[in-house]
C-alpha cells in the first residue's frame, strides 16, 4: 500500500510507503522525476514528490517543498518532537541500496547531490491540510515503471525522427541554394561571354567602314 498526498501546487505527485517493506518497493521501482525526502540522522518515513515536466530539484515549487519537509518531519517519531530538524532530499537516480543493508536503509552515490532543508517547527495547518487529501492506493509499481520507461523510450524515438526530419530539410535547402548560386554565377558568365562578342563584333564592323 502507498499513501498519496495532494500538495498546494498542481502537476507533483506525494507518495509515502506505508512501511520499510513498501519503501524497498518504491526504492525499486522510482522514476528519475522522483525526489526523496528523510529526517536528517533521524528515522522516519521515506516521503517521495514526482517532479512534473520541466521541474528539477533546484526548482521546486517553495511551497511544495515546505509541504514535503513538514509530512516528512511529521512522520518520524523523533523529528516530530523535535524543533529545528534537517531534512535531506535527494533525486531517486542518487540513492543508492546494497545488500548488507538493513531493509528500507539506502545511501548517497555522491553526497553533493544532497540537498537540505531546515524546518524549525511542525506546521499544523499544513499537516492537516495535506492528511485531508491522503489516500491509500495499491498501485503496481513494476507496471507504472515499465510503461514510464516505454514512454520515455518512444519519446526519443520520435525526437530522433525530428530531428533527422530537421537535418534532411536544411540538406535540401543548402543544395537548393547552392543549385541557385550556380545558376546565377552561370548566367553572369554567359552575359560576359555575350559583350565580348558584341565588342569584337562592332571592332569589325569599323574595319569593314574605314
Amino acid at each position: 500500500m502507498v499513501f498519496f498526498y495532494t500538495p498546494r501546487e498542481d502537476g507533483y505527485v506525494i507518495f509515502v510507503g506505508r512501511d520499510k517493506h513498501e519503501n524497498e518497493e518504491l526504492l525499486k521501482y522510482g522514476w528519475n522525476t522522483d525526489v526523496w525526502f528523510h529526517v536528517d540522522k533521524l528515522s522516519s518515513a521515506h516521503v517521495y514528490l514526482r517532479l512534473p515536466d520541466g521541474v528539477t530539484i533546484d526548482t521546486i515549487d517553495a511551497g511544495v517543498l515546505e509541504d514535503c519537509a513538514q509530512l516528512v518531519k511529521h512522520n518520524s517519531i523523533e523529528g516530530n518532537r523535535t524543533n529545528g530538524v534537517i531534512i535531506v532530499y535527494t533525486g531517486w537516480a542518487n540513492l543508492k541500496k546494497s545488500g548488507d543493508m538493513a531493509t528500507g536503509q539506502v545511501g548517497f552515490h555522491g553526497h553533493k547531490a544532497v540537498h537540505r532543508t531546515r524546518v524549525d517547527k511542525r506546521d499544523n495547518a499544513i499537516v492537516n491540510r495535506l492528511n485531508k487529501t491522503k489516500a491509500e492506493r495499491f498501485p503496481d509499481l513494476a507496471e507504472e515503471k515499465e510503461s514510464y520507461e516505454r514512454g520515455l523510450a518512444r519519446a526519443v524515438r520520435v525526437a530522433a525522427r525530428k530531428r533527422e526530419q530537421e537535418e534532411r530539410a536544411l540538406a535540401a535547402k543548402r543544395a537548393r541554394e547552392k543549385s541557385q548560386r550556380s545558376y546565377t554565377l552561370l548566367q553572369v558568365d554567359e552575359k560576359k561571354e555575350s559583350n565580348k562578342d558584341i565588342g569584337r563584333n562592332f571592332d569589325e564592323f569599323e574595319d569593314d567602314f574605314m
